[in-house]
């Protein structure tokens, strides 16, 4: 009887909220913030870790500060929209439309801006590392320096303003 009360115990005490919330993992994105961005509000320092932005358009919208880390903006259309001081870590930026956008002190570490239009794009003080922009177009793209453009890739096909140069993925 004893033993019997003590799994009981065990059992009642595992079911408590506080144990079940401590053993569940923590929400890594925000639904509702997504939902709502994804509606085409603006969304500026929401949580949109892992939000599916592709082929949409979202243009002059406000996501400064925001959590973008491995989102999808592939194919989208993000015209004049901040990213201004975001956390855009291993976006997916392939073929999307970025002309005039900001991503100025933005972390893009590993995000792929592969075949994206990125035409007045402003990357001043903005993290490159490791940002493939292999066949991007940003020949007008302000706010770039070399030395971001040393920690970054692309390809032949790539267009920078004049006197850039990037190394090659």
């Amino acid at each position: 009887m004893k033993r019997v009360l003590s799994v009981m115990a065990v059992m009642a005490a595992l079911a408590s909220p506080a144990l079940l919330a401590v053993a569940s993992p923590a929400s890594a994105q925000n639904a509702g913030q997504i939902g709502k961005a994804q509606s085409g509000a603006s969304c500026a320092g929401c949580n949109l870790f892992q939000a599916d932005f592709s082929n949409r358009e979202l243009r002059g919208k406000n996501f400064a500060g925001a959590r973008l880390r491995q989102a999808d903006l592939s194919l989208g259309s993000f015209n004049r929209t901040s990213f201004a001081g975001g956390d855009l870590r291993d976006l997916n930026g392939f073929g999307a439309l970025f002309s005039n956008a900001s991503f100025v002190k933005a972390n893009l570490t590993n995000a792929t801006f592969v075949g994206a239009y990125l035409e007045g794009a402003n990357f001043a003080g903005a993290n490159l590392s490791g940002v493939n922009f292999s066949g991007a177009e940003m020949s007008s793209a302000r706010g770039l320096t070399q030395r971001q453009l040393d920690g970054a890739c692309g390809d032949r096909e790539t267009q920078l303003p004049r006197g850039l140069r990037i190394p090659v993925c």
